[in-house]
C-alpha cells in the first residue's frame, strides 16, 4: 500500500466555475484520489477555496457584503457543487483559514531569513478614477508577445507570459475600464526566485516522468528570454494574509497583505492540517503528508492543474519551499492540462460564456458530465465540448453499452429465474475467452489509470464494457435457456458477475452509477477484481439482487437542440 497525496488548484472564491475548470484540475484528480483509494492505497485528497486578493473585493462589493461574508458564503456554494460533481475530497478548506496565515507568515519569515527575501521600491499602476492601486490581474491590455488584447497585468491567458503590468500597449482599468492611470512609488517583497534558480533547474531536470506539457511550461519561463525573474509578493490590499515576519511585524510593511499567488499554493498544507483539526487529531497527522522529516518522505504527491497554472507550482511553490530550507514535501508529479472550449469558442468565467457547474447539474446528473468531460479531457490539446458530441458520448457510451448490459442481464435474470442467481451449468470455452480478453484488458486499463492517462484508461474501460456485451450477444442466454437451460443459467451468473465488476471499475468514472449497480446485485463486496477468474464467480448460486431502474437515458435531439440554445449567450 503507498501514500499518496494529490491536491488539485484551488479555485476562486467569486463565482462559480465552469465545465472547462472542473476537467483542468478537481474532476481528473478525483478520479485519481478514487482509483488509488479503489486500488487500496492511503490517500490525502485536498483542495480548498483560494479567497483573497481584489477579485475577492470586487465580487463582495458587488455583491454588498462585507468580503468575510461573502467568501464565506461562496465557500457554501463551491463546497456544495462539488458534492453535486461527487468530488470526493478528504478536506476542502479555505485561503482565508488561520492555518493558511500562520503558514504564510512563516514560510515568510523562512525566506527572509535565509536571504531570498528582498524589499524593492518600484512604480505601481494608480487609477485616478478607481481612487486605488491596481493589482497586476486588475490591469488589462494587449499582450507585447502576443497581440492579446485582453491579457492581465501578471500574465497573458492566451500565451501564458509572465508580464509586468508595464509590459502591457494600452493599458487600462479591468475594474472601471479607464485609462487614467499612473504610476507610483511603492515598497513591497520580493521573492528573490533566480537565487534559486539552480535548485529548481536540477528539480526540474529530475522529473523525467513529467507530461511534456507541463515540462515544456516550466522551462520555458525558467529559460526563455530573461529566464526566471524575481516575483513581488506582496500587495496594497486590505482583504488578504497580513504581512508579518512569521510572527512579528515587518517594518515598512504596514497595511500590505501577501500576494494572493504566494499564500494560495500554501493552502494545499493549510488545508491539510485544517483536516487535522476537524478530525480532532494532533499536528503529526498532518505533518505526515508534508514533512519529510515526519514520514513524508515515502509519499508520492501529485498535484492536478490547468496549463496556466503550471508556472507558479513548478517555479513559484517550490521556490518557496526549497527557500525555507525546512523539511517540507516537494511535488512528485504535476498533471497538467490544455484548454477546454466550448462550442466554437472559449469557456470563459470572467466572461460568463460556456456551461456552469450549477447549471450542468441542473439539466443532468454528475455522472452523465464526469464521462464526457474525462473520456474528453484536453490532455495533449484543447478539445471543445459541443452539444452533438455530448449527445452521442453519453447515448453511445452509457446508455448503449454499460446501461444496456445491466439492464438486459437483471432482467433476464428475473424474468427467467426469479430474484436470485440460478443454480447449475459450468464455464466453457467462450467463457474462459471471456476472462482471457478481461485479464488483458484490465491490465491496460490499470496502466493507463496509474499512469494518469485519463482519455486512454477511459478507452480501455469502456472496451471493457463492450466485451461483456459482445459476449452476452455471442452466448445468447434468450435463445440457449431453450435448449440448455443450465448453460443459459451458468452464462447468466457470469453476467450478474460482471455487474459487479464493472461498478468496481467504473466507479472513479461514474461513482454514482457504480453505486446503483452494485446495490441492484446487493453486494457490498469493493474488493480490486486482481484475478478475474475468481472476479466472476464471487456472486454464487442464489445471491439476491434486484432489476435496478434505467442507469442511463438518452439524450434527445429535441433536448440538445433546447440546451444548445439556452446556454449560446453570456451567463450574467
Amino acid at each position: 500500500m503507498a501514500r499518496i497525496l494529490i491536491t488539485s488548484a484551488i479555485p476562486y472564491i467569486n463565482g462559480i466555475k465552469h465545465l472547462g475548470n472542473l476537467v483542468g484540475s478537481q474532476l481528473p484528480a478525483d478520479l485519481y484520489a478514487r482509483y488509488a483509494r479503489g486500488r487500496g492505497h492511503e490517500v490525502m485528497f485536498i483542495c480548498a477555496t483560494d479567497e483573497h486578493g481584489t477579485p475577492a473585493e470586487l465580487a463582495a462589493a458587488k455583491a454588498d457584503q462585507p468580503v468575510e461574508n461573502f467568501c464565506a458564503e461562496m465557500h457554501k456554494v463551491q463546497a456544495d457543487i462539488a458534492q453535486g460533481f461527487r468530488l470526493s475530497f478528504d478536506h476542502f478548506g479555505r485561503s482565508s483559514s488561520g492555518r493558511n496565515r500562520d503558514f504564510t507568515q512563516h514560510f515568510a519569515g523562512k525566506l527572509a531569513d535565509n536571504g531570498f527575501i528582498e524589499e524593492v521600491s518600484e512604480k505601481q499602476v494608480f487609477s485616478i478614477t478607481d481612487n486605488r492601486y491596481l493589482p497586476d490581474r486588475y490591469i488589462e491590455g494587449t499582450c507585447p508577445n502576443c497581440g492579446y488584447d485582453k491579457a492581465r497585468g501578471d500574465q497573458c491567458e492566451n500565451c501564458t507570459k509572465q508580464l509586468d503590468p508595464t509590459d502591457l500597449l494600452n493599458p487600462r482599468s479591468a475594474i472601471s475600464g479607464s485609462t487614467e492611470l499612473e504610476v507610483r512609488k511603492t515598497k513591497h517583497l520580493y521573492l528573490k526566485q533566480r537565487s534559486l534558480r539552480e535548485d529548481l533547474q536540477r528539480w526540474i531536470d529530475s522529473k523525467q516522468d513529467w507530461p511534456i506539457l507541463t515540462t515544456s511550461i516550466a522551462k520555458k519561463w525558467l529559460n526563455d528570454g530573461d529566464g526566471l525573474q524575481d516575483r513581488g509578493i506582496t500587495r496594497d490590499l486590505h482583504w488578504g494574509v497580513p504581512v508579518k515576519h512569521g510572527t512579528k511585524d515587518w517594518p515598512g510593511m504596514e497595511g500590505k497583505v501577501f500576494y494572493v499567488w504566494f499564500d494560495a499554493p500554501i493552502e494545499y498544507i493549510g488545508a491539510t492540517a485544517e483536516w487535522a483539526d476537524a478530525q480532532g487529531l494532533d499536528d503529526s497527522a498532518w505533518q505526515r503528508w508534508w514533512r519529510t522529516d515526519m514520514g513524508a518522505d515515502d509519499v508520492r504527491y501529485v498535484q492536478f492543474m490547468g496549463k496556466d497554472n503550471v508556472p507558479f507550482h513548478t517555479l513559484s511553490f517550490p521556490a518557496t519551499i526549497m527557500g525555507s530550507r525546512e523539511p517540507w514535501k516537494l511535488v512528485d508529479f504535476i498533471k497538467s492540462f490544455n484548454y477546454l472550449n466550448y462550442d466554437g469558442g472559449q469557456f470563459s468565467t470572467s466572461q460568463g460564456r460556456g456551461v456552469f457547474m450549477d447549471q450542468a447539474l441542473s439539466i443532468l446528473p454528475a455522472d452523465y458530465w464526469r464521462w464526457w468531460l474525462l473520456s474528453h479531457a484536453p490532455e495533449n490539446a484543447d478539445s471543445e465540448f459541443t452539444w452533438e458530441n455530448f449527445q452521442s458520448s453519453v447515448n453511445k457510451d452509457l446508455a448503449d453499452v454499460l446501461g444496456n448490459l445491466v439492464s438486459r442481464v437483471t432482467k433476464f435474470c428475473a424474468s427467467k429465474f426469479g430474484d436470485s442467481l440460478p443454480e447449475g451449468g459450468e464455464m466453457d470455452s467462450t467463457d474462459q475467452a471471456l476472462i482471457a480478453d478481461l485479464e488483458k484488458r484490465l491490465s491496460a486499463y490499470e496502466a493507463a489509470m496509474d499512469a494518469i492517462d485519463i482519455r486512454k484508461a477511459s478507452a480501455e474501460l469502456r472496451a471493457i464494457w463492450v466485451a461483456g456485451n459482445e459476449y452476452l450477444q455471442g452466448a445468447a442466454p434468450w435463445s440457449v435457456i431453450k435448449t440448455n437451460p443450465t448453460r443459459a443459467a451458468a452464462i447468466i451468473r457470469l453476467a450478474m458477475n460482471l455487474i459487479r465488476i464493472y461498478a468496481i471499475l467504473s466507479l472513479p468514472f461514474l461513482p454514482d452509477a457504480s453505486a446503483h449497480m452494485m446495490a441492484s446485485i446487493k453486494s457490498e463486496d469493493w474488493a480490486w477484481p486482481t484475478d478475474i477468474k475468481s472476479a466472476v464467480q464471487t456472486l454464487k448460486e442464489g445471491h439476491k439482487f434486484e432489476v435496478p431502474e434505467i442507469l442511463f437515458r438518452k439524450i434527445t435531439d429535441e433536448e440538445r437542440s433546447d440546451w444548445k440554445v439556452r446556454f449560446s449567450g453570456v451567463r450574467s
